[in-house]
C-alpha cells in the first residue's frame, strides 16, 4: 500500500519522499490555517453565520486540496481566495447592500462558468499565450506580495496617511515576536537547515505563549459548528441574478478569481520548478481541480476559492507532489475538532515564513530581460502592482494591459499572442466597470 501511493503520487520521478511530503503538507496547513478564522470574520460582516462560515472554510479547503493533489499531483493547495472574500462582504453585500445569498449565488453561477472555460481548455491555451517573462514577473511579484503581507502581519510595516506606509512601532511586544522568528528562520535557511520555515514557526509560537503574548488554549477540542446556515444558500437563490449589476458582480467574480488563480499557480509552478519550455505540466488537471473547488465552496457556502499563496512555504521545504496537499486537507479536517489549539498560530507566527517565501520567489526576476524595455515594463508593473495594489489580479493587469502596447512600439507587435491582445482589452474594460 505504501509503495503504491508512492508510485501514485510520482515520488522517484519527483524526487521526494513520505517525510518530506508530510513536512511540507503540515507546513502548508500551518502557513495558511488562519483562513479559517479570518473568513467568518470578513463573511460575517455581511451578515452570515460565523460558526458555520468557519466550518464551510474549513470543508472546502479540504475538498481542494484532495482535488488538486489527487487529479494533478501538485502541492498547491486551495482555499478562499483573500481579497475575493472582502470583495465579496465590503463591496457587494454591504457596500451595494446585495443579500449575502445572492452574492453566493452570484459565486455559484461564475464557478459554472468557470468550468465551462475549462473544459474548452480556455483557460489553460491563456497562461501558455503568457511569456515567459511575464511569467517570470508574475512569480516575483507575488514574492513581493507575499513578503508585503507578512511584513504588514508582523507589525513591521504599517500604514501611515503621510508616507502610506513606514515602519512599525518596536516598543510593540508582538512585533519583536516577529523579529524573533524572521531572525529564527534566517540563520536556519542560511545554515540550510531542512524544515526552517516549519521549526521557526514552532520556535516563534512558543516564544509567543512563554511571554504571554500568544494566548495559551483554555481547552483541546471543541464542537464542530453546523454548516446547516449558508449550505447550498446559494442555489436557491439564482433566480436573484437578475440585474446588470449583479451580472457585474458575477463577471467581477470570474475574472478576478481567473487571474488570481492563474497567476499564482504560474508562481508557485516558477518556484517549485515544474515549468518547461514555458509551460506548465497538467495545467488542464490543475485548473479542473481550482473549477471544480470553486463550485463546490459555493454550494458550502463561502465566497471564491482560488491558489493559495501560502502553498509556497510547503513547496519551500521540499513538497513536490499532490501528497502534500492531501497531508494539508486531512489537517483542515482535523482542525475544525482542535480549533482552539490552532489560535496559536497568529499573525506572528506566520508573518517570518511569509517574509521569507517572498525572498524565495523573488529569485524569478533574474529571468526577465530588464535589458529590452518593451519587456521591462510591463514585467516591472506586474512586480510592483501586486502588493501596492493589495491585488494579485490588479498587478497582472497593469502589465498586460502594457505589454502588448510596448511591442506595438518597439515594433514585435506580431509577436504577441491574439489572447494577449484579447486580454489588453478585457482588463481596460474591467478596470472602467469596477471603478463605475
Amino acid at each position: 500500500m505504501v509503495n503504491q501511493i508512492a508510485k501514485f503520487f510520482k515520488f522517484d520521478e519527483l524526487g521526494t519522499n513520505y517525510k518530506r511530503e508530510t513536512l511540507a503538507g503540515i507546513t502548508t496547513f500551518v502557513s495558511m490555517v488562519y483562513i479559517i478564522f479570518l473568513n467568518p470574520n470578513v463573511l460575517g460582516a455581511a451578515g452570515m453565520d460565523k460558526g458555520a462560515v468557519f466550518t464551510s472554510t474549513a470543508l472546502a479547503t479540504a475538498l481542494g486540496c484532495f482535488l488538486m493533489g489527487i487529479i494533478a499531483n501538485y502541492p498547491i493547495a486551495l482555499s478562499t481566495s483573500l481579497g475575493m472574500n472582502a470583495f465579496f462582504a465590503y463591496s457587494v453585500c454591504i457596500g451595494m447592500k446585495v443579500p449575502w445569498e445572492t452574492a453566493l449565488a452570484g459565486t455559484f453561477i461564475a464557478a459554472i462558468i468557470f468550468i465551462i472555460l475549462t473544459a474548452f481548455k480556455l483557460r489553460e491555451k491563456i497562461i501558455d499565450a503568457i511569456p515567459t517573462d511575464l511569467k517570470s514577473a508574475i512569480a516575483g511579484g507575488i514574492g513581493l506580495f507575499i513578503a508585503f503581507l507578512g511584513l504588514n502581519q508582523g507589525g513591521l510595516i504599517v500604514a501611515d496617511k503621510s508616507t502610506l506606509v513606514t515602519l512599525g512601532s518596536f516598543h510593540t511586544g508582538t512585533t519583536w515576536i516577529t523579529i524573533f522568528g524572521l531572525i529564527v528562520v534566517i540563520v536556519l535557511m542560511s545554515a540550510n537547515v531542512p524544515g526552517a520555515i516549519f521549526i521557526s514557526m514552532v520556535a516563534t509560537a512558543i516564544l509567543g505563549m512563554i511571554t504571554g503574548l500568544i494566548p495559551v488554549p483554555s481547552h483541546i477540542v471543541s464542537s464542530i459548528p453546523s454548516i446547516k446556515p449558508v449550505f447550498l444558500a446559494g442555489v436557491s437563490h439564482v433566480t436573484q441574478i437578475n440585474t446588470l449589476q449583479l451580472w457585474i458582480v458575477v463577471f467581477t467574480f470570474l475574472l478576478v478569481s481567473f487571474f488570481d488563480t492563474a497567476g499564482t499557480l504560474v508562481g508557485l509552478a516558477q518556484q517549485a520548478g515544474f515549468i518547461k519550455d514555458n509551460k506548465i505540466p497538467r495545467i488542464g488537471r490543475a485548473l479542473a481541480a481550482d473549477s471544480t473547488t470553486m463550485l463546490g465552496g459555493s454550494l458550502l457556502g463561502t465566497s471564491p476559492m482560488g491558489a493559495f499563496v501560502e502553498s509556497s512555504a510547503g513547496i519551500a521545504v521540499g513538497g513536490r507532489s499532490g501528497f502534500t496537499v492531501i497531508i494539508t486537507g486531512i489537517l483542515f479536517i482535523l482542525g475544525t475538532f482542535f480549533s482552539p489549539m490552532l489560535g496559536v498560530i497568529t499573525d506572528q507566527v506566520t508573518a517570518p515564513a511569509l517574509i521569507t517565501i517572498g525572498i524565495l520567489m523573488a529569485r524569478s526576476l533574474k529571468d526577465i530581460h530588464w535589458e529590452r524595455f518593451e519587456l521591462a515594463a510591463p514585467s516591472f508593473l506586474i512586480v510592483l502592482g501586486m502588493p501596492l495594489s493589495y491585488s494579485i489580479s490588479d498587478g497582472i493587469a497593469l502589465g498586460f494591459i502594457t505589454y502588448p502596447l510596448a511591442m506595438i512600439a518597439a515594433k514585435r507587435g506580431k509577436e504577441v499572442n491574439a489572447f494577449m491582445y484579447a486580454l489588453c482589452i478585457i482588463f481596460i474594460i474591467f478596470f472602467w466597470l469596477l471603478n463605475e
